[in-house]
C-alpha cells in the first residue's frame, strides 16, 4: 500500500535547464565585459562585480551539473533519485557566495584606507554597468518562474539578483565620479555589494541545511495534516507522521494509520489509502505518499510519536 515514485519536478525540467544554460551565456558575456572595463576604468566596483559575474558563472555551471544528474532515473541504490544533488549544487553556491563577500569587502577597505592610490574613469565605468544591469535583468525574467520549484535554480536566481543590485550600485557610483570627481564612491559601492551578498547566502544555507536537516517544509501544518487523515471514515488514528523534502518543491510523507478492522474486513482499505493520497496531493501538494495502514489493536499496542 504504497506509491514509491517522486513527482517530477525542481530541475529535472529539460526546461529549467535550458533557462540555465541561457542565463550563464548572458553571464559569462557580461563578466567579459566588465573585466576589460575594470582594467580600462581602474574601478574596483566594476572588478566586483565581474568577480560576482565569475561566481555566478560557477554557480550556474553547478547548477546545470546538478541537473544533468537530478534528471537521472531512481535506482536500486538511491531509490529516491538523484533529486538531492541540487541541494549540494546549492550549498556550493552558498559557500562561494560568503568567500566572495569577504574578498570584495577586504579590498573595499583597503581603497578606502588609501583613496589617493587609485584613479578611476566614471564615463566608461557608467557605460559597461549600465550594460551589465540590463543583462542581469533578462536573465532574473527569465528565471524567476523557475526559481519557485527549484532550490538549485533560486541559487542562481539569488546570485543574478545580487549583481543586478550591485550594477546598480556601480552605476550610481560612477554617476558620483563623473560629476563631482570623488573617488572613494568606487569603494563604497564595492562595499555595498559585499554588505548585499552575505544575507542572501545565509538565506540559502539556511533553506539547504532545512532539506538536508529533513525538517518540515516551511508552511507545513503537520497537525492539519493529521486532522485531515482522521476525518476519514474509519480512520482512528495517525502515527509515526513524517513530512521532509528531496529538495525544493519535492515534499514527502509518510504515516502509519490505524483503522476499524471492519474496514479491513470489508476491502475498503485500497479506497481509503487511494483517498488519503489523494488529500495530501490536492490540499497539501504532497505528490509521494506513504501509508501503513493497520488495524487499530495493533498500532493501539505500539508507542506513537510524530
Amino acid at each position: 500500500m504504497h506509491d514509491h515514485a517522486p513527482a517530477a519536478g525542481g530541475i529535472r525540467s529539460a526546461s529549467h535547464r535550458r533557462l540555465l544554460a541561457i542565463s550563464l551565456t548572458l553571464t559569462a558575456t557580461i563578466m567579459v565585459v566588465q573585466i576589460v572595463g575594470a582594467i580600462f576604468t581602474g574601478s574596483l566596483a566594476l572588478l566586483a562585480d565581474a568577480a560576482h559575474m565569475f561566481t555566478d558563472a560557477s554557480a550556474l555551471v553547478i547548477a546545470l551539473i546538478a541537473a544533468a544528474v537530478a534528471a537521472r532515473p531512481a535506482d536500486d541504490r538511491r531509490t529516491f533519485g538523484y533529486q538531492r544533488a541540487e541541494v549540494f549544487g546549492a550549498l556550493i553556491n552558498a559557500i562561494i557566495l560568503i568567500l566572495l563577500a569577504g574578498w570584495v569587502a577586504f579590498e573595499a577597505v583597503g581603497r578606502l584606507l588609501n583613496p589617493g592610490e587609485t584613479e578611476v574613469v566614471g564615463g566608461l565605468m557608467l557605460v559597461v554597468a549600465v550594460v551589465g544591469l540590463v543583462a542581469n535583468a533578462i536573465s532574473m525574467w527569465l528565471l524567476s518562474r523557475a526559481q519557485r520549484t527549484s532550490i538549485n535554480v533560486r541559487g542562481a536566481y539569488l546570485e543574478v539578483m545580487g549583481d543586478l543590485i550591485g550594477s546598480a550600485m556601480v552605476i550610481i557610483a560612477a554617476i558620483v565620479i563623473v560629476t563631482t570627481g570623488w573617488m572613494p564612491a568606487d569603494a563604497i559601492a564595492s562595499l555595498m555589494i559585499a554588505v548585499l551578498i552575505i544575507p542572501r547566502a545565509i538565506s540559502l544555507l539556511r533553506e539547504v541545511f532545512s532539506v538536508l536537516s529533513e525538517s518540515a517544509p516551511k508552511g507545513t501544518a503537520v497537525s492539519e495534516i493529521r486532522q485531515h487523515l482522521l476525518d476519514y471514515d474509519g480512520v482512528i488514528g495517525v502515527h509515526d507522521v513524517h513530512v521532509w523534502q528531496l529538495t525544493r518543491g519535492a515534499p514527502v510523507f509518510s504515516a502509519h494509520v490505524s483503522v476499524d478492522p471492519a474496514l479491513l474486513a470489508d476491502g475498503r482499505s485500497t479506497k481509503l489509502l487511494n483517498d488519503l493520497q489523494s488529500c495530501l496531493a490536492h490540499h497539501f501538494d504532497v505528490a509521494h505518499s506513504t501509508f501503513q495502514i493497520e488495524p487499530a489493536e495493533q498500532s493501539d499496542c505500539e508507542p506513537h510519536h510524530a
